[in-house]
């Protein structure tokens, strides 16, 4: 899935998130997420308008009043949270964006940095969080305006600095940034890391096809003459939106291979990790003889367009190999969707997935069923067929689900 971030007035960590859940992500889902690692917060939104716009304006109600943290205590607590491992690499990315620019301007190493207002629980929910939002609706690939910057001083902690703060302007360094009429600070360090961490690529929408549009409301202010919001537009890349016949789609992926006959199990499951966080849409390991009758594996991973560079990039250092071939394959896929299932076990992740005959089946995701099996002490196996049952209850007349 394509985002595309339309910055008209600055993004916030709040607007980010509460765009968001405008999306369709849910706010108890988030809570539950949430909640396995981190205490002291409660999240509520509300509808609000802006200019006659519909938007989400979304409230972290903080009883952790600790604002003060160490970036190394931050960078722990993530390490060590039970997160899915993308949204796990983009928290600890962001936050790690934080701290280079808070010890560059305060002179300080990073290892010893520590937060102000962004250490304080309400931005940790606001990075975490989003994270988990955008690995919830299958984003996959993010564009964006350029980001609008704003003019003035604000107070904070360090007396009255300029406006945009030194933080943000030391985190968007090397991105497309532009000016604006506004008189405040509309783009706050949270809300600069997370672009950053995103990377997308600037400039107008790409071609896809609309399927959601979300709306997140600013809590400031500022002035400009565009009402303050950030919208984002979800949607199916352009290739992606043939239809094939009821319930099925067509789209285009990239597949890139090699072989390789001198790397051990350990490290070729290494290679196969590194490869997942850096947005494969899958990876397989083959048998194969190459010359001379050596037997070696196939390394084969599939991508959307924007991540075949960066895999390429993985396979060329992470593997013995010297050459990588890759293409552009057409694919027939099962229309599907992400969805949250109540079980007798608690509330799981899935995939909603419906087959060319309009039969729909319920498929749980991985991390949430080894979570719960840690949990309960019971075999993944007994927890993933469970969760398969209840989620998938047969038709008496029709046996079918």
């Amino acid at each position: 899935m394509i985002l595309y971030l339309d910055m008209m007035a600055g993004i916030a960590g709040d607007m980010f998130l509460g765009a968001l859940v405008d999306l369709g992500v849910p706010v108890d889902w988030l809570k539950e997420k949430l909640s396995a690692v981190l205490d002291g917060f409660d999240l509520r939104t509300e509808i609000v308008f802006r200019h006659h716009l519909r938007a989400v304006n979304l409230y972290v109600d903080v009883t952790d009043h600790v604002t003060h943290r160490h970036y190394t205590d931050i960078r722990q607590m993530i390490e060590s949270a039970d997160l899915p491992e993308p949204v796990r690499a983009n928290a600890l990315t962001a936050f790690k964006h934080i701290a280079r620019a808070e010890a560059h301007i305060h002179g300080k190493d990073i290892e010893t940095v520590h937060f102000h207002e962004i250490g304080g629980i309400d931005s940790l929910v606001d990075i975490i969080g989003s994270f988990l939002a955008l690995d919830y609706l299958g984003v996959d690939q993010v564009a964006a305006t350029p980001v609008p910057l704003g003019s003035g001083t604000i107070k904070c902690a360090h007396g009255t600095i300029p406006v945009p703060v030194p933080a943000t302007v030391a985190i968007l360094k090397g991105l497309q940034v532009t000016g604006s009429d506004a008189k405040t600070e509309i783009v706050t360090p949270t809300g600069a890391s997370i672009v950053a961490t995103l990377a997308p690529q600037f400039g107008a929408m790409p071609a896809m096809q609309i399927e959601k549009v979300g709306y997140g409301a600013g809590k400031r202010d500022t002035g400009a003459s565009v009402p303050n919001l950030l919208r984002l537009v979800l949607g199916a890349p352009a290739a992606a939106v043939k239809n094939c016949g009821e319930n099925i789609l067509s789209d285009q992926i990239y597949v890139l291979y090699t072989n390789v006959d001198d790397m051990s199990p350990e490290s070729l499951g290494f290679v196969m990790d590194r490869l997942m966080d850096k947005e494969a849409l899958d990876v397989s390991f083959t048998p194969a003889f190459m010359k001379k009758n050596r037997p070696a594996t196939r390394i084969e991973v599939i991508c959307r367009e924007a991540q075949h560079q960066a895999l390429a990039a993985v396979l060329l250092s992470e593997t013995t190999t010297i050459g990588v071939r890759y293409h552009l394959c057409d694919r027939m896929i099962l229309r599907r969707e992400p969805v949250v299932v109540e079980t007798s076990l608690g509330k799981i992740a899935a995939k909603k997935i419906t087959d060319p005959n309009g039969q729909a089946r319920i498929m749980p995701e991985y991390d949430d069923c080894k979570r719960i099996a840690q949990e309960h002490e019971l075999p993944f196996y007994q927890v993933y067929e469970r969760i398969l049952a209840e989620s998938n209850p047969l038709d008496r007349q029709t046996g079918r689900l």
